[in-house]
């Protein structure tokens, strides 16, 4: 980055001080901020400045240094620090900057360099020989789409050639500078495409969506089948009618599966299944014939004779 220094003393002004408008706009521009916070206003008091005599004075640095209870360095390293400050004297009717960024250096800006150089002076940052015009060289300004553009002051002039740049200096140094159109110089609107637009012309018929009302064919006598959706299911095992009744008892259980299918509801009675013989499982019924619980007499041991060892 370039050193950036104030100008010399036989161009700086002996003392500096807002208009009566600029210092009731820098007043209310301070108390925007919060108390304590003051010192924040010391770039839009720069660039007030800087309007109103064309570039930034040591002693207008000084004024606003003393408004704002900031020291002179640290108003001096924003000053220093920003390019959009204009530190030494610049054309009084147009200063303008060309942006020499790689898209605007592909699409010509050499070019309007060399105009700058012809038309006002071969260095930048020097005044014409009336001080009306100044020029230099910038970076990227934003408008990379309408390459090569200029800035004067605070507008764009856009996609210009030579010949066109060399127009627009004329106009401003005969002082008719606000009659020149700003933006883009040729057939565009903006950033959009050169010339009339050549895509999305024609009137596109919106294509029917799911969310809008279909219409449906009626067939007259048509008879729609019921829906199943809501009847019980009884192809599961808990539903089979022969399963109602244990296995133990298969008469039954046939007996069981025909009431179902007649429709003649549950039959009243039905076999006991006959309980399973020689079972010693837990809770199985006791054999036939055989005595069980506290009637079944308990075995008592013979006295053994006499002499004989237990």
């Amino acid at each position: 980055m370039s050193v950036r220094r104030l100008a010399e003393e036989q161009f700086q002004p002996a003392n500096f001080s807002f208009n009566e408008e600029n210092a009731v706009w820098a007043e209310a521009t301070i108390r925007k901020y919060p108390e304590g916070r003051q010192q924040s206003a010391v770039i839009p008091l720069l660039m007030r400045a800087q309007e109103q005599d064309g570039w930034v004075t040591r002693s207008a640095i000084e004024h606003i240094a003393a408004k704002l209870d900031m020291a002179y360095i640290r108003v001096l390293e924003v000053a220093t620090f920003y390019t959009q400050f204009q530190l030494k004297p610049i054309g009084t009717r147009a200063h303008i900057q060309v942006c020499g960024t790689t898209p605007c250096m592909l699409r010509g800006s050499e070019d309007l360099i060399k105009v700058c150089q012809k038309k006002i002076h071969h260095d930048p940052l020097h005044l014409n020989a009336s001080g009306t015009l100044s020029w230099e060289e910038v970076e990227c300004q934003g408008a990379c789409v309408n390459a090569p553009m200029v800035i004067i002051f605070k507008d764009a002039y856009e996609d210009l050639t030579p010949e066109r740049l060399e127009e627009i200096i004329d106009t401003f140094e005969a002082g008719k500078g606000s009659e020149v159109k700003t933006g883009p110089q040729i057939d565009r609107h903006e950033s959009a495409p050169i010339g009339a637009p050549i895509t999305l012309v024609d009137d596109i018929k919106p294509v029917r969506t799911n969310l809008e009302p279909q219409p449906q064919a009626v067939t007259e006598g048509a008879s729609v089948p019921p829906a199943n959706a809501g009847r019980p299911k009884d192809t599961a095992p808990e539903t089979d009618k022969s399963l109602k009744t244990p296995v133990t008892a298969p008469k039954a259980a046939a007996e069981n599966v025909k009431v179902a299918e007649k429709g003649e509801g549950s039959p009243t009675t039905t076999e006991t299944a006959p309980a399973a013989t020689g079972s010693k499982a837990e809770g199985a019924p006791a054999e036939l014939g055989v005595p069980s619980g506290e009637t079944k007499p308990k075995r008592s041991r013979k006295p053994k004779p006499e002499g004989e060892s237990s």
